[in-house]
């Protein structure tokens, strides 16, 4: 079954292409010959993967999905939340997001966080959602290698590592996207 991945997002298709343990044949944008970055305006999860799910879905009349990832901090009053790829500002890298969040943490007790994953399915004409949850805990400064975004800075529950330090296989036995996939 083909299906496209509505993301530029290297990392995210590696992720879902070893999740999905080749049951689908799993297209990113680039391999279907489109080029745009799809914006991201809304202020939820859910509509976020939604938009680009439904260009995709318009532009090719082919089943889709799209993702849309946020970390949620307690002790931020649940920030960057949906903003999480844009934290430090629309141009930003995701080092700048880091070090905006460690600035913001120093002093806060509660590091209390999530990941939390909603993936948007197009498919035979309807639209499904699926969420996944990883809950754990902030650290005060960055930890491994691996991985991306806030990996580096994000301990799940359960573990003793950050999932930057984590392989692939360990990851998941955690990962939000996994949960949602």
């Amino acid at each position: 079954m083909k299906i496209i991945f509505a993301t530029n997002n290297k990392n995210k298709v590696e992720e879902i292409k070893h999740l999905s343990h080749q049951k689908f044949q799993i297209f990113t944008l680039q391999e279907v010959g489109i080029d745009i970055d799809i914006p991201e305006p809304h202020d939820q999860l859910e509509a976020n993967a939604l938009e680009k799910a439904m260009t995709i879905f318009k532009m090719t009349n082919q089943a889709c999905f799209s993702e849309d990832t946020g970390l949620e901090i307690e002790g931020l009053d649940g920030a960057p939340g949906v903003k999480s790829a844009r934290y430090a500002g629309e141009n930003c890298n995701p080092q700048a997001n880091i070090d905006l969040v460690l600035s913001k943490m120093t002093g806060v007790e509660n590091r209390t966080a999530q990941f939390r994953t909603v993936i948007c399915l197009i498919w035979e004409n309807q639209t499904y959602y699926f969420e996944g949850i990883c809950k754990g805990q902030i650290l005060s400064n960055m930890q491994g290698e691996n991985g991306f975004g806030y990996d580096p800075i994000f301990v799940p529950d359960g573990a003793s590592k950050s999932f930057a330090n984590m392989t692939m296989e360990e990851k998941n036995t955690y990962s939000h996207r996994k949960k949602a996939v």
